[in-house]
C-alpha cells in the first residue's frame, strides 16, 4: 500500500516551462489511487502545470484520498487544516495557493468537505478527476466546485494522452486500469459506494495505452481493477474477453517484457486466467487472491459468496498449473461475530497454503455499508491479539519463502538505482525487492542474478555471469 507519491517532473519539461504552475499530488491508499494520480497529472499538464516533489514550491496541492481504512476521512481534514494555513500565507504574499480533494474521501463526503474547510477550492470524484482543469477554472473565479457525480462519459476518452517524456520519467514499470467498481458487495467494503459498479475499459483504449507505455520505456505493466479479474470487453473474434484473454493478447506486445495483475477475486478466477499463468512466460508468477478469512460462517457473513474450502481447490488448481506460483493475500480479523474457532479457521487455511505476502487488518467499522450494522462486534483488545498472531504466522511464511529464494537464478529487472554505489533494485518475479551490484547494466535491463542473501524486506543479488566467472 502507498502512502505517498509525488510525481517526478522530466527535466525538459521543468526547464521549458520555467513560468509554469506546478501542483503536488500526495496520494492515500492503492495502486490505483496511484495510477489515477499520474493520470491527474497528465490532465494538468494540457493546462500547464509541472508536478514537483515539494509541497512549499506548490502552486496548487490535491489531496488524492482513500476510505478503505478507519478514520481515513480524519486524515484528510488534519492534512486540510495545514493546507488552509499554508494558503493564509500564499494570500498575505499575494501568491495563489488551490487545494483541491479528489479520490474515495471526495466521493464519500462530498460537499461535507468544503463545509467543513472551506478552504477547498475543488473536490473532484474518482470517477471525475478527467474534468478537474475545468473545476480549477471555475474555483478560480470563486466559485467552489464538488464534482462527485458519476460520469456518464468515459474519463479515459477524455484524459490527454501522456507526453512520452512524462511517461519515461515515471520510470520502466507502469500501472495500467483496466477495470473500475465492484458489484461484489461484501458487507465490510466502502468500494462499491465509493467507485461504483464493475466497469470495464474496451480492448482497444487498453491496448493503445499498453503501447504507448511500451514505446516510451516501460518494460512492466501491472493491470489494476478492483475486481480486475471481473475485466470483460468484446473481443476482435466478436466474443467476450475476458482477463485471461487480455494477458494473451498484451503478452504479444513487442517489448512487453512483464506482466502483473492485482487485485482478484476468487469467485472471477476462471479457466482462461489460470491457463495463461500456465502459458505466458511473461506473466509474472506472483498471485494476490485475497480470501479475509477462513471461517465458513464468517465468510458467509461477509457475502464473500466462496467457502474456504472452494478457496482451497482454487489455490490447488493454479499451482498446479503454475507450480512456482507466490500467493498473497489479505485478511480481516474480528469481524463481528468472530469467535476464537472461527480465528483458529483462518489460522488453519493460512498454515495451509502457505502465502509468500499478504496484509492483514483488524476489522473496522465503514459508515453505510451492512457490516457497520452488525451486532456482536468483538473487543478491540480481542482483534489486537488475534492480530497479532496471524501476522506473526504470516511474517514467518514470508521470511521462509524468501529464504528459499536463496541460491536460485532469476532474471531481474533494474528498476531503479540503489543506495549504494553501483547499487541497483529490482524486483523479483514474485515481486520481492532485490538489491544487486549491477554496474555495467543499465536501468530497464533483464539480468540474470543469483539471489545470496535476505534483509526484512529484501532479497540481495549478484549478477549470476559474475558468480560462474568466480
Amino acid at each position: 500500500m502507498n502512502e505517498h507519491v509525488s510525481l517526478p517532473v522530466p527535466a525538459e519539461e521543468a526547464t521549458q516551462r520555467p513560468n509554469s504552475r506546478k501542483v503536488f499530488i500526495k496520494t492515500y491508499g492503492c495502486q490505483m489511487n496511484v495510477y489515477d494520480s499520474v493520470r491527474m497529472g497528465d490532465a494538468l499538464a494540457s493546462e500547464g502545470y509541472v508536478t514537483t516533489e515539494e509541497m512549499a514550491d506548490a502552486d496548487l496541492v490535491l489531496l488524492n484520498t482513500c476510505h478503505i481504512r478507519e478514520k481515513a476521512a480524519d486524515k484528510v481534514y488534519s492534512a486540510l487544516g495545514r493546507l488552509r494555513e499554508m494558503k493564509k500565507t500564499r494570500a498575505a504574499e499575494g501568491r495563489e495557493f488551490m487545494i483541491g480533494v479528489t479520490g474515495c474521501v471526495a466521493q464519500a463526503e462530498g460537499e461535507e468537505i468544503v463545509r467543513r474547510e472551506p478552504a477547498v477550492d475543488v473536490v473532484i470524484g474518482p470517477q471525475t478527476y478527467h474534468r478537474l482543469p475545468q473545476a480549477l477554472k471555475s474555483a478560480r473565479t470563486g466559485r467552489r466546485v464538488v464534482d462527485t457525480e458519476y460520469a456518464v462519459e468515459d474519463k479515459f476518452e477524455h484524459l490527454p494522452k501522456a507526453e512520452k517524456a512524462a511517461t519515461r520519467a515515471r520510470g520502466v514499470t507502469s500501472f495500467l486500469t483496466v477495470q473500475e467498481g465492484c458489484d461484489k458487495f461484501c458487507t465490510f467494503c466502502v468500494v462499491p459506494y465509493t467507485r461504483g459498479s464493475e466497469v470495464s475499459r474496451p480492448l482497444a483504449q487498453i491496448l493503445d495505452e499498453a503501447h504507448r507505455l511500451v514505446d516510451a520505456g516501460v518494460r512492466e505493466i501491472t493491470l489494476l481493477g478492483q475486481n480486475v479479474n471481473a475485466w470483460r470487453s468484446e473481443g476482435p473474434d466478436g466474443r467476450e474477453w475476458s482477463l485471461g484473454d487480455l494477458l494473451y493478447r498484451l503478452a504479444d506486445v513487442p517489448g512487453l517484457a512483464r506482466l502483473r495483475y492485482t487485485t482478484s477475486h476468487p469467485r472471477d478466477m476462471d479457466d482462461k486466467l489460470i491457463e495463461a499463468h500456465r502459458d505466458l512466460r511473461s506473466l509474472m508468477p506472483y498471485l494476490h487472491l485475497p480470501v479475509q478469512a477462513g471461517s465458513d460462517r464468517i465468510l458467509k457473513s461477509m457475502n464473500r459468496r466462496h467457502t474456504a474450502a472452494e478457496y482451497l481447490r482454487l489455490i490447488e488448481r493454479i499451482r498446479t498449473a503454475r507450480p512456482d506460483i507466490a500467493m498473497s493475500g489479505d485478511f480481516i480479523v474480528g469481524f463481528p461475530g468472530e469467535t476464537d474457532a472461527d480465528f483458529e479457521d483462518t489460522l488453519r487455511l493460512v498454515e495451509e497454503v502457505g502465502y509468500a505476502s499478504a496484509y492483514s487488518f483488524k476489522y473496522s467499522t465503514r459508515p453505510g455499508t451492512p457490516g457497520a450494522e452488525l451486532g456482536d462486534q468483538v473487543p478491540e483488545d480481542v482483534k489486537s491479539e488475534r492480530l497479532e498472531r496471524l501476522q506473526a504466522l504470516l511474517l514467518k511464511q514470508q521470511a521462509d519463502f524468501a529464504k528459499s529464494c536463496v541460491g536460485k537464478v532469476i532474471d531481474l529487472l533494474l528498476e531503479k538505482p540503489g543506495r549504494m554505489p553501483g547499487q541497483v533494485i529490482g524486483r523479483s518475479p514474485w515481486l520481492q525487492s532485490v538489491n544487486v551490484d549491477a554496474k555495467t547494466s543499465q536501468i530497464g535491463d533483464i539480468i540474470p542474478v543469483r539471489i545470496i542473501g535476505t534483509g526484512p524486506n529484501s532479497l540481495f543479488a549478484e549478477p549470476a555471469e559474475r558468480l560462474m566467472r568466480a
